[in-house]
């Protein structure tokens, strides 16, 4: 302090404003530091402590195809922990004139309703009753007309070393106005090492492989909300939208691409729904971006009118477009160079075996080995069956 008064001092001769702005200099740093000081992570207690509520999912296509319901429980935003389903719960959807339709159990918090003819001029309720007894209901909701996909294309962003797939559509009635997009992705890719070979522990020997565990193809379901509307516009157009960004990165693209594109047309009802779920659940990123609060839509406990319950039942015509990309984006895999082991080495140990080889002197015999993620496509959550629409 004595040294800043001294300063101060001899800063006279600078005149007054100098002075000003060392103070001024000085109280910043301790005002920052001040601040500084006092930060504390801090954790609200209804984010760290969350109930556990219905989570209703899905939604009734009456375009002809199979009709989804998934139900589950809420949890904690830091809970790593998967996702709760829900089984044992009798799920039926009603129409306006009394007729039901009931949804059939398919494991791990999954109803399906089987392709059934809708009459789509009338309005459907969905009715839920779980294992405890508790019974609850939407309201009536109309269908949702949903014109055809005209078109799905993509272009190579090289500044995003990335391809963006983008969709197309028009309602030449001008009726629809409010849109939401899904998709399912398919990619195949390969190992770096062919695996031809598998161990026959009973008989302690080593065999030809039968099976071919180094092409996959794998199929992930956007996890994004894409939603989109024409109201502000005088056409009801949807031009070049995008639905998907692909990093070449990830060598998606470089054995084969396909996105199936499913389409669906909104009441502005739900449209509102879907924009609030999205501002959430996508928009936390920065003190700028939409807060967190509560969404819920029109689903609702038959006794407890202030149970909070997620989710929103609709009715809507689904349509679909699938497209594949052959752009031979990314490049081939690559991993270490493998192991040589011994017979016995090779038999008793959890390498996947490749082929034996047969080393010129001085060099090793042995049976060639490599790790799971280098040799066995399964291992990163594909299947070796052929998708049937696969070209």
């Amino acid at each position: 302090m004595n040294n800043f008064i001294k300063k101060a001092n001899d800063l006279r001769v600078f005149g007054k404003s100098a002075t000003r702005r060392l103070v001024a200099c000085v109280c910043v740093v301790g005002v920052a530091m001040a601040i500084n000081s006092c930060i504390e992570p801090f954790s609200p207690p209804e984010v760290s402590n969350p109930g556990t509520y219905l989570v209703v999912d899905g939604f009734l296509n009456v375009n002809g195809d199979t009709s989804n319901i998934r139900l589950s429980h809420t949890q904690g935003v830091n809970d790593g922990k998967q996702v709760v389903t829900e089984d044992g719960a009798s799920i039926t959807v009603e129409a306006e004139n009394g007729e039901t339709y009931t949804f059939n159990p398919a494991g791990k918090g999954l109803y399906r309703l089987p392709p059934t003819s809708f009459d789509q001029e009338t309005k459907y309720k969905l009715r839920i009753r779980r294992v405890d007894g508790s019974e609850y209901e939407s309201a009536f909701v109309t269908v949702s007309k949903t014109p055809p996909i005209d078109s799905v294309g993509y272009r190579v962003d090289q500044g995003r070393n990335a391809v963006i797939v983008q969709v197309n559509a028009h309602d030449a009635t001008n009726a629809t106005r409010f849109y939401r997009w899904s998709f399912e992705e398919t990619y195949e890719y390969r190992m770096p090492y062919y695996s031809g070979l598998v161990r026959d522990i009973p008989n302690k020997a080593i065999t030809p492989r039968s099976d071919n565990i180094n092409v996959c193809w794998r199929t992930l379901e956007s996890k994004d909300i894409k939603l989109g509307s024409t109201i502000k516009l005088s056409q009801d157009v949807i031009k070049d939208l995008p639905i998907n960004i692909i990093d070449i990165g990830t060598n998606k693209l470089y054995f084969g691409y396909s996105i199936l594109v499913k389409q669906y047309g909104l009441t502005r009802e739900a449209f509102e729904y879907w924009t609030d779920l999205a501002k959430t659940t996508q928009g936390t990123g920065s003190l700028f971006d939409p807060q967190p609060s509560q969404v819920t839509g029109n689903i609702r406990n038959k006794a407890d009118a202030k149970e909070l319950v997620f989710g929103y039942f609709s009715a809507a015509q689904e349509q679909k477009k699938r497209i594949f990309i052959k752009e031979t984006l990314g490049a081939y895999p690559r991993c270490t160079a493998p192991d040589t082991l011994e017979f016995k080495d090779a038999l008793g140990g959890s390498s996947v075996l490749l082929s034996f080889h047969q080393g010129e002197p001085p060099a090793k015999s042995g049976y060639l080995a490599t790790s799971e993620s280098c040799a066995d496509c399964r291992s990163q959550g594909g299947t070796t069956t052929k998708p049937s629409f696969w070209k």
